[in-house]
């Protein structure tokens, strides 16, 4: 394959969101629209990119801040699409090739499509290409006009549109592929004698037409591909849609997905095989999630890497975390940002985690705090237990070997080392660093008063009688 570049227009407000945010930064799947076409396109092979941008620029920029082959151009006011790939003309005076063209609110778009499509358009040998499809109802769309032969002689707005012309049916996608030196001599001529007063990027096709040079269609089944994001209606059809496509991957690749309508698993989500994922599963944040692991219902994972067989039971919250093989974790659990699990730990009901490291074999069965602490193998955490790890000013660590029994209620008040193979009796605050192979104490004597119930009953009795 000879070089590809790329031009994404993306410089529009999209006023129909009634979004205070630029219609192509709004979310898919956790990521912005605008990215969907991008990374299509530089899967499809392009080296380069140009994203045309015009509202909110800057927030667009900053989403791609420090990538490389990325490139910005300013459509200062949106005069068409024909203007906006002029605007990005000269970020590629010096490119020679195919130039994809791709509108950054149509993110269903595949890169199997996008090679099929390069690959026709070298194959016939094609100046321009056009994606196409046919719908229903082609209403508001673009109609493809072909000659007797089957090549594309133009393309025709509805607005300007003859009765004849709007009852075809195959449309006009928005996407390109066409050869530079044809593209950029082409919108530098372009009119914008027509409905909109606009100029419009399908006069290419018309033009190249004129000087004979070959327009071909690469026509697709599937429309959802080509589906524009207008509002949020279209764009909650698009989620379902990419949600449906990522879902069914995940299950010819051998994950069971008990519901595949209430799983909403992101796109860079991996899953291992034999994995079970139940109802009202939310996964997201690139997370990685090795084999035969079951996802009880209504889990959610943002930005975690979990190992083989592990058991996250139903309504826990895991965040940022690293779980390592054979860790149950919950009912109701929460492992906040930079928890880490190693082997065979087990986390329970209602047991909070953030910044910990717990050892090999370890547990903390229920209603628990665990922060900013080194916990190590082996170690029983009971009930009620709270690593005190914050002083008004700073956070500090805790420290616990191996070995460790920690009875119930127990306040580790940070910062603070326990040896290994200590216990620390229930109800203690511990405030001093514990020795190894020690008992640890740290609550009052309890006192018994004898009679003391009966006394103050008396007492009751005495003074209401006076």
């Amino acid at each position: 394959m000879n070089s590809v570049a790329a031009i994404i227009l993306a410089a529009g407000k999209g006023t129909r969101m009634k979004s205070g945010l630029v219609k192509v930064m709004h979310h898919l799947a956790g990521e912005p629209l605008i990215d969907y076409p991008v990374t299509a396109a530089l899967n499809a092979g392009a080296s380069r990119i140009v994203i045309v941008i015009g509202h909110q620029a800057e927030t667009v920029q900053s989403f791609y801040s420090g990538r490389d082959g990325i490139a910005f151009a300013i459509q200062a006011e949106q005069n068409g699409t024909g203007h906006a790939v002029a605007c990005a003309a000269p970020l590629l005076s010096d490119f020679r090739g195919k130039v994809l063209i791709l509108c950054g609110d149509v993110p269903l778009i595949k890169e199997e499509t996008l090679n099929g499509m390069v690959h026709e358009h070298e194959l016939q040998g094609a100046v321009v290409t056009v994606l196409t499809t046919e719908v229903e109802n082609p209403r508001g769309y673009g109609r493809i006009l072909k000659n007797e032969a089957g090549h594309v002689i133009g393309i025709v707005e509805e607005k300007d549109a003859t009765d004849g012309q709007r009852a075809i049916r195959e449309i006009n996608s928005g996407i390109y592929c066409v050869e530079s030196g044809f593209l950029f001599d082409a919108v530098a001529g372009l009119s914008s004698d027509n409905a909109q007063g606009e100029y419009y990027l399908t006069d290419i096709m018309r033009i190249a037409a004129e000087k004979g040079l070959k327009c071909i269609s690469h026509p697709i089944d599937d429309a959802l591909e080509v589906m524009g994001i207008n509002d949020r209606v279209q764009l909650a059809e698009a989620e379902a849609a990419l949600r449906t496509r990522t879902n069914d991957a995940f299950m010819r690749d051998g994950v069971t997905i008990r519901d595949p309508k209430t799983a909403y698993l992101d796109p860079g989500t991996v899953i291992g095989r034999d994995t079970v994922i139940h109802p009202n599963v939310h996964i997201s944040g690139d997370s990685v999630i090795g084999e035969q692991c079951v996802i009880e219902p209504s889990v959610v994972i943002r930005g975690c890497r979990i190992g083989n067989g592990v058991i996250v039971k139903a309504g826990s919250v895991l965040e940022g975390s690293i779980v390592h093989d054979s860790v149950s974790i919950g009912p109701m659990a929460h492992l906040r940002p930079g928890t880490e699990l190693l082997e065979e730990v087990k986390i329970g009901n209602f047991v909070e985690t953030k910044k910990i490291v717990m050892g090999k074999g370890s547990k903390a069965s229920h209603l628990t705090y665990l922060g900013d602490a080194s916990i190590g193998s082996e170690v029983n955490i009971g009930c009620g237990t709270i690593t005190c790890n914050y002083d008004g000013v700073a956070k500090h660590r805790t420290v616990i070997g191996d070995n460790v029994f920690v009875g119930s209620d127990v306040q580790f008040v940070a910062p603070v080392t326990v040896g290994s193979n200590s216990l620390i009796a229930a109800g203690s605050t511990v405030t001093r660093d514990v020795p190894p192979d020690s008992l640890a104490i740290a609550r009052s004597q309890q006192v018994n008063k004898e009679g003391w119930v009966k006394e103050r009953a008396r007492g009751a009795k005495r003074k209401a009688q006076d």
